[in-house]
This record gives structure tokens, sequence and C-alpha cells, in this order.
């Protein structure tokens, strides 16, 4: 097989994507239009993107509206997708813990409509976007890998998240949907909004942009496993290809740990930033002191290999942020009285 077969795959097919106006639905929006789909819906809500985010495309519907919205669902399985993308959430952490209801509501009910109307419309793949940093807890030996699972979960959207692959595994065995979970870990890149409730990378770039010192929560010698945006797409349209994928979950990450003091010091050089660094004290269900993922089963399932190197990453998504400042700038959103230190997810 040639290796971007997966990409011919999705040629003249009728997709899905839930979520399709944020960072990684964006990208992948483009990804499956470069692959000539005859077309691509996204339904999202705008809840943390904006319209200036969404791909103007020949082969794009775009729909604005909730996942909890049943109107709005069965307008988009009246074109009977045959593949969907599920990767509209109620985004993240601190958000749940703000909002535990509308975390449960978005994140769990509407995972189970999508799979419903997925089931009834016999898609021929289900592709569920779970997170690598939230399910597998505080607990878990690195690198962590598929097998390990924890009910040490810390805030509503790990329980919520980990509520949505089990519901995953329910219509696989039930009704033999066809199901993928990947897992993602600390994605960043071109497309993702800075705001009270965003990770790390895109808020710290903004406010370096602007001049102001980086908060960190803690120390600094917390890791993370950061993602680029292009290699969770790839992973993600493999996903959606392989047969050796369904009823699986497996991490979409980099594979490499990185230090947010280090992220900190590379985003104030790369963008002539001489404010410094701030640090505040942690936040209560940030538990986690490391963060690094083992990518061997998503090689071996759908020959994943991220290639994007952070520096590379990290270069790119501030480039982005110049080319799209003005629209940046008054999409962000940190309310008076909030903070804006570093989301580390």
């Amino acid at each position: 097989m040639s290796d971007k077969e997966y990409l011919n795959h999705y040629e003249n097919k009728i997709i899905l994507v839930t979520g399709g106006a944020g960072a990684i639905g964006s990208n992948l929006v483009r990804e499956l239009s470069k692959c000539n789909a005859k077309m691509i819906m996204i339904l999202d809500d705008l809840s943390s993107s904006e319209m200036w985010n969404v791909p103007a495309l020949s082969n794009v519907m775009f729909i604005k509206g909730d996942i909890l919205d049943e109107e709005k669902l069965k307008r988009v399985f009246f074109e009977n997708p045959d593949y969907v993308f599920h990767l509209a959430a109620f985004f993240a952490n601190q958000n749940s813990i703000d909002y535990p209801e509308r975390d449960l509501s978005v994140n769990g009910m509407g995972t189970l409509k999508l799979l419903r109307y997925s089931q009834m419309n016999r898609v021929k793949r289900f592709v569920y976007a779970s997170s690598g940093c939230s399910i597998y807890g505080s607990k878990a030996p690195l690198p962590l890998t598929e097998e390990f699972m924890s009910l040490h979960l810390s805030s509503p959207y790990q329980i919520t998240k980990m509520l949505g692959e089990l519901y995953c595994n329910y219509f696989n065995h039930q009704y033999n949907l066809p199901v993928v979970k990947t897992r993602f870990f600390n994605s960043y890149g071109p497309g993702e909004i800075p705001g009270q409730y965003r990770n790390v990378i895109p808020n710290f770039i903004y406010w370096s942009l602007k001049g102001v010192p980086l908060a960190i929560t803690g120390t600094g010698e917390a890791t993370r496993d950061f993602t680029y945006v292009g290699d969770i797409v790839d992973g993600l349209l493999r996903g959606g290809y392989y047969e050796t994928a369904i009823g699986q979950e497996f991490n979409l990450a980099s594979g490499v740990e990185t230090q947010i003091l280090g992220l900190a010091e590379l985003i104030n050089k790369l963008t002539g930033n001489k404010a410094g660094i701030n640090f505040a004290p942690k936040r209560k269900w940030d538990n986690k002191d490391r963060l690094l993922a083992s990518v061997d089963k998503a090689k071996k399932l759908i020959n994943y290999a991220p290639n994007t190197q952070f520096d590379e990453g990290i270069k790119t998504t501030i480039e982005w942020f110049k080319n799209n400042w003005d629209n940046i700038d008054k999409s962000a959103s940190f309310p008076p009285g909030m903070s804006s230190a570093v989301r580390n997810k």
C-alpha cells in the first residue's frame, strides 16, 4: 500500500466534522478538502472559535449549532455522511470545574447523541477525539500506554472524556459501529485562539507578543507532550482509514517531553519579549508533574509517525499569530478578574 493511500481514501466522500471551526478541526477540514472530499460539513457553535477561522472552501459547508440540538443533528445526518470525526467538546479542565453541568451535557450527552445518529445512519467510521492528557489520571507510569486505566481523575472534563470512550465501546460492542478512539496530547499550532480556558502555547504566544510576562502555575519544572496540530490531523486521517484501528484506542502525541519553563523561555526568545516570566500557585486539579506518551501502538496500528520538530512548530504558530493578529486580538477572551495564567491542561 502506498503511504498516501489513506489520503486518497476520502475522495468523493461526505464527512462530518464536529468542532470543525477549532484549531484541530479547521486543520482537519483543510486536509480533507485537499483529499477532494465531496462535502465536508462543519457543525460548530463557535463557543471556542470564530467565524474567521472557518475554512472558506468550495466543498465545505458550515452549520452553526450545538451538538445537543436535535434539529441541527438531523440536518447534518440528512446528508448521509460516510465518516464522522467527533472533535466538538466543552474544553477543558478549568472550564469544566467552573461549569460541570455544561461539561456533562456537551461531552456526555452530546457524544451519546452523535453516536446514536451515526449508528442509525450506518456511518463507515466514527473517530472520537479523546484526551490522553486527561484520562490516564495522575498515577500512570511513564511513558503513558493505552492499557493503563485509572479512576483517579481530578476534573469533570477528564471524567467526561473517559465517559465518551466508554460510550464508544458500547456502540462498538452492541451495534458494531466502527469506532476509533484517538487520545490527543497537548496539541498546538495554527488555528487556536488564546483565551481564559485555552491551552498554554497560544496564551504564551499572545501575551509574549503583547510584551507581558508569561505566567506559569507552579515551578515551571512540569513537562508536557506537546504535539503539533498537523501530526494530530495526520493521525486522525489514518484512524479513519486503517481497519486495524476499529474498536481501538491509541495516543496521538509527539513522544517527546518538554518542560514548561523551557517552553516559556523559547517563546519569549522567538518573539523578542523582554518582560520575562511570573510564577503563580499551582491549581488544585493540576496534579501531573510530567506527561509523556508512548506512540508505539499508533505506529503499529496506523503507521503513525509524528515528524514536526518542536521549535519549527512553535515558529510556524508564531507566524500564524502575526499574520492573523488583528482577528486574534479581537477574539482573545480574558474576562476581568480571571487569571490569564498558563493553561497546562
